[in-house]
């Protein structure tokens, strides 16, 4: 008998580990030498791969953070008693705590939030505007003088924009919280002041914090250097360290108690107004007294038939993720297959496509001159579908005319590097909880944690949104007063149609089956978020991915094309097509094929997009969770 169970298990062995490990890669299809060093374990053949570990499956809430200690705010704060908006602010609170490389009170915040009482779908802009008292020539002074003229510089007071956040916490949480706000702000506080974890990546990123704030500061860009470095340089913070920001608990503690108006209009503001008077910035009282955020109606497209993917408008970049969609549904995704030349070839020119209007006509709506419904109308996304060959990249992007407005794309323009908007630092979240409400919420300092400054005694860093200024007068996103910038961080939101309950109910599933919530999600990486939105919905409805899968999948990334940061028209840019950079998990024959056809191929390393999603399984009412496995988040639920 003994001998019979060392047989199938030495059988058993033999068969797993045939199935689990992977093929040879060639040389250059990852940055070591495979066969030099060791590699990961293997994982029980449960799934598929793609997958390096399992999705969470929670029966009432969930949370999916980009650090732990957030994710587990979230779950306390509804266990607590408050809902899924009051856990969002919670850990978005505890995220500018313990990942002030991304986010923090003094940047901008975007949200869609399903709503179960109202059966409504809502998105909220909580984007700041420019300085009332600033000017473009202001601006190409700034530029002259420490960028060549060609840009806003990315630190110090120029593209400092009023900070959005708090003000998005309040409007939210008046139309959907339930609990006071102090209470969903004591975990973020309570850790400032005793000491918050600092893992692993978040603290590769922070190390970057000096290397680009010193010499900013050395060159002048930076007016003021002495709060950041105290805040967050000294010491700076390692893997496995406990950082304190005692000045951030004292600032979250006011607003918890005196409410949105002690930001933009008491003691905090005036605080704020004093620091950028005594360092020569523009910003002003006025300026934080007038901000408000905005409620805004998101923009959904359906895809595939059975599903509807949402989006925010413009000033931010969401509008592109849906361009895509509708372009790759004249494709058989699915037939082509998963990591196929064929799929990537139809997903980068549509890429390239979609970034091309961005670049051209997305501004602050107040500003611009063409609606979010002009570049979703069917006879413009057909042309745009049917201008994508296969076979052949595309030499440059066509024109593509909206009747009276028409881009200028040269062949120049078509191909200049987005670099910068590719470093944008970002953190995104969503919860959800027992009563069905689901929060999207992203929220963002911009690149290189921040401009740079600090006000004193407040204990956090103040956004380089403004960064995304164009200074082409011609340009919708030109630099005004009083203006919101172009925006690159974007939530998503996902409807899918129930059919097993459609047939139970006997609704014809093509026509009265209604869409349902199904998957609130996002990802976050400067340019990479629309391309990465897309990633993700194809992963899921072509590819027939889970939900963990479809983030750990293997990404790739356009840099390229036209930025809304160029000028409008006639831009000096690199006349090429851009590249694509191809994560190690894509085949070699992929990548050499892409080559051939055209593409300029660049491999290996991981991508900078973090991920988060929930998603709701209609058969069992749970909720599905997961999260990034290239960074530090976590998903739970209970």
């Amino acid at each position: 008998m003994m001998k019979w169970l060392m047989a199938g298990a030495a059988a058993l062995l033999a068969s797993s580990c045939t199935a689990l490990t992977p093929a040879p890669l060639e040389d250059d299809a990852a940055p070591f030498d495979a066969a030099a060093k060791p590699g990961p374990g293997d994982r029980m053949p449960s799934g598929r791969a793609l997958g390096v570990r399992s999705a969470v499956v929670a029966p009432h809430a969930a949370a999916a953070t980009a650090h732990p200690l957030a994710t587990q705010t979230a779950l306390d704060v509804m266990k607590a008693g408050g809902n899924a908006m009051d856990a969002a602010i919670a850990a978005n609170a505890m995220l500018g705590l313990v990942e002030p490389t991304a986010n923090g009170i003094g940047g901008d915040l975007f949200a869609i939030v399903w709503d179960p009482q109202t059966k409504q779908l809502y998105g909220y802009n909580g984007s700041g505007r420019s300085a009332m008292g600033a000017t473009l020539a202001d601006m190409q002074a700034k530029a002259d003088k420490y960028m060549d003229g060609k840009e806003i510089p990315p630190f110090g007071t120029a593209p400092v924009t009023v900070p959005g956040t708090v003000d998005a916490w309040y409007a939210l949480h008046e139309k959907f919280g339930s609990r006071p706000m102090l209470a969903n702000l004591e975990p973020a506080i309570r850790y400032a002041r005793d000491g918050a974890p600092i893992p692993e990546v978040i603290a590769y990123y922070w190390s970057f914090g000096p290397k680009r704030f010193e010499p900013a500061h050395e060159s002048g860009m930076l007016e003021e250097y002495d709060n950041a470095k105290k805040t967050y340089f000294s010491p700076q913070p390692q893997e496995g360290s406990l950082f304190t920001n005692p000045d951030l608990a004292d600032t979250l503690e006011r607003i918890g108690q005196k409410g949105r108006d002690e930001f933009y209009k008491g003691g905090t503001a005036r605080t704020m107004d004093t620091y950028f008077k005594r360092i020569g910035g523009p910003l002003r009282y006025e300026d934080f007294a007038k901000h408000t955020g905005e409620f805004v109606e998101p923009v959904c497209v359906t895809y595939r038939a059975d599903y509807k993917v949402c989006e925010l408008p413009p000033a931010t970049q969401g509008i592109t993720a849906l361009q895509m969609l509708k372009m790759l549904e004249k494709f058989d995704l699915k037939a082509m297959g998963y990591g196929s030349a064929d799929s990537l070839m139809a997903q980068i020119e549509a890429k390239r496509i979609a970034f091309a209007d961005r670049a051209h006509y997305f501004a602050d709506p107040s500003f611009s001159r063409i609606k979010e419904d002009a570049f979703l109308k069917a006879n413009r996304l057909d042309r745009q579908a049917a201008s994508i060959k296969l076979d052949k990249a595309m030499d440059r992007v066509p024109n593509f005319p909206f009747g009276d407005v028409e881009a200028s794309i040269t062949p120049e323009a078509a191909a200049a590097a987005d670099a910068k908007l590719k470093q944008g630092d970002t953190t995104y979240l969503t919860v959800t909880d027992n009563d069905g409400m689901m929060v999207s919420l992203i929220q963002s300092n911009y690149r290189g944690m921040g401009s740079g400054l600090v006000a004193d005694g407040l204990g956090f860093m103040f956004q380089d949104r403004g960064q995304l200024f164009s200074l082409d007068p011609n340009h919708p996103n030109v630099f005004e007063p009083g203006k919101r910038p172009f925006h690159t961080i974007i939530p998503a939101f996902a409807f899918k149609k129930n059919k097993p309950s459609c047939q139970t109910r006997a609704l014809p599933i093509d026509q009265a089956c209604p869409f349902e919530p199904w998957l609130s999600f996002g990802l976050m990486g400067g340019g990479m978020q629309p391309q990465g939105h897309v990633q993700i919905i194809l992963n899921l409805v072509d590819f027939d991915m889970g939900l963990q899968e479809a983030g750990d999948a293997a990404r790739w990334e356009h840099v390229g094309g036209c930025e809304p940061t160029n000028a409008y028209s006639g831009d000096p840019c690199e006349a090429d097509k851009g590249v694509v950079q191809l994560e190690s998990g894509i085949p070699p024959a992929a990548r050499a094929e892409l080559e051939r056809r055209g593409q300029t191929v660049e491999c290996c390393k991981a991508n900078a997009g973090g991920y988060q999603a929930i998603m709701r399984d209609f058969d069992s009412g749970a909720w599905i969770a997961a999260t990034e496995m290239r960074k530090d988040g976590v998903a739970d639920g209970y």
